[in-house]
């Protein structure tokens, strides 16, 4: 075995989604609306690991569509397509999803705020894909 090997745990370690996770908490993310100058995007929330799970708070009040917000694992998800999920004002989505990127977006013309809440695990960052562009499900090409 070469003198300069350092182990590391992948994306396929077990123990590394066992394992208790580190926390990662942003709060007050200003989340532009979807017809604002360079929304197109949204806003990215860029995790320094990969997550073991992710829970996204909509930190709107309110009723109604005019203040849900859009989650996506990439860029062009965002869209006008079903690549994202909604969230309702004041509503939080959860799930076991190893990412380290998420955007966020509001539906409508309507400023919102959020609360991202992660348990990172200690797998780098660099071990999962940059871009889910195009993949089936995340976004179309």
């Amino acid at each position: 075995m070469p003198s300069n090997f350092k182990y590391t745990a992948g994306l396929n370690h077990v123990g590394a989604y066992q394992a208790s996770a580190r926390p990662f908490v942003k709060t007050k993310i200003e989340v532009p609306f979807s017809s604002s100058s360079g929304a197109s995007s949204g806003v990215e929330v860029t995790f320094p690991k990969v997550t073991k799970f992710v829970t996204i708070q909509n930190n709107s009040t309110g009723s109604g569509v005019a203040n849900e917000m859009r989650i996506a694992f990439s860029r062009t998800g965002l869209g006008a397509n079903p690549n994202y999920i909604r969230i309702a004002p004041s509503a939080s989505f959860s799930a076991d999803f190893r990412i380290t990127k998420l955007y966020l977006m509001s539906d409508l013309p309507v400023h919102c705020t959020a609360t991202v809440v992660a348990g990172l695990t200690q797998i780098e960052a660099s071990h999962l894909t940059d871009s889910w562009d195009g993949l089936t499900g995340v976004s179309k090409p």
